[in-house]
């Protein structure tokens, strides 16, 4: 079972750039089901894609894909010709967070934006609007979410990805990668992979997602990726200490990070005392979280945790 997304989710990309063209081209090989596009100055015509599928001689995939992917001039217009329930956002930092409020207007169940450097301000005005909608947001900043063999949603690369009893959630997108290829090579695997971004301001959080993976029947255990910067994973650690039913393994990027620098991502900087690798790691442990010492000991602290 997944959370999130299916192999029958389908989804709309906003923002049909040279990168947007790149990772839908990478996901119509996955097997995702991208039913259209929106890029207001070339709605109405068509964007080819043909190539080899990633799953090769998997049950019910075809082994090439040739595809033509509609553009439309508005998400609304796209909704109404697809049915389309998610969107990707590859639009350029200036216009994203009008892209994600577009998406939620439009009535999508879920926006996953991968778009990096969307000022602060702009991000709370999104969210702000949200608010008011029913659309769930995932990033921005972040790497995607992917379901493995059935939906492929984001700049994962899929090969690493392996279905599986495990969920996945992170701040940062390549530690993300090597959970997931450590749960795939300890025969674990995934139920879904959520990469929730680094920005201080972002949509869907760990806590948000703890609960998903604790009500999805397939999902064991989870691992939980943090960083420093922010209370994020402290708010996350109490709620596991009251709620979850599942066992979790952790890991904390930053212990060696000087107070004051920023480091990496737009919310990974200590300030004010807060936001500590230390406080965060020492809040894991008192909720029962096996944390992995080092980024190669994550997969070994996950078996560590379901066989406590």
């Amino acid at each position: 079972m997944s959370v999130l997304v299916s192999k029958d989710t389908k989804v709309l990309v906003q923002g049909m750039g040279k990168t947007g063209r790149f990772h839908t081209d990478k996901a119509i090989a996955y097997g995702t089901r991208m039913v259209g596009a929106v890029h207001p100055s070339r709605a109405g015509q068509t964007e080819n894609f043909t190539g080899d599928t990633d799953h090769s001689g998997v049950q019910g995939r075809a082994d090439t894909y040739d595809l033509d992917v509609p553009i439309f001039r508005t998400v609304t217009e796209a909704i109404d010709v697809t049915g389309a329930t998610v969107s990707v956002v590859y639009v350029p930092p200036p216009f994203a967070a009008d892209a994600i409020m577009e998406a939620a207007d439009a009535g999508l169940e879920l926006v996953i934006c991968i778009t990096e450097g969307i000022p602060v301000s702009d991000m709370v005005s999104a969210k702000q609007y949200l608010a008011g909608k029913g659309a769930r947001l995932v990033g921005p900043n972040c790497p995607g979410v992917i379901t493995p063999q059935e939906c492929k949603i984001g700049i994962m690369p899929g090969y690493i990805h392996t279905p599986g009893r495990i969920g996945v959630v992170s701040r940062s997108g390549t530690l993300t990668y090597e959970a997931v290829f450590q749960l795939t090579n300890n025969g674990l695997g995934q139920t879904t992979a959520i990469g929730i971004g680094g920005d201080p301001v972002n949509g869907t959080n760990f806590v948000d997602c703890l609960a998903l993976f604790n009500d999805d029947p397939e999902t064991e255990g989870v691992i939980m990726i943090g960083e420093i910067g922010g209370t994020a994973e402290e708010e996350a650690c109490e709620w596991i200490k009251a709620n979850m039913t599942k066992p979790v393994a952790g890991f904390i990027a930053g212990t060696t990070a000087p107070p004051g620098k920023r480091m990496g991502h737009a919310g990974a900087i200590i300030s004010g005392g807060k936001g500590t690798a230390g406080d965060k790691i020492a809040a894991m442990e008192a909720a029962g979280v096996v944390v992995a010492p080092t980024p190669t000991d994550m997969g070994a602290a996950m078996l560590q945790a379901l066989a406590i």
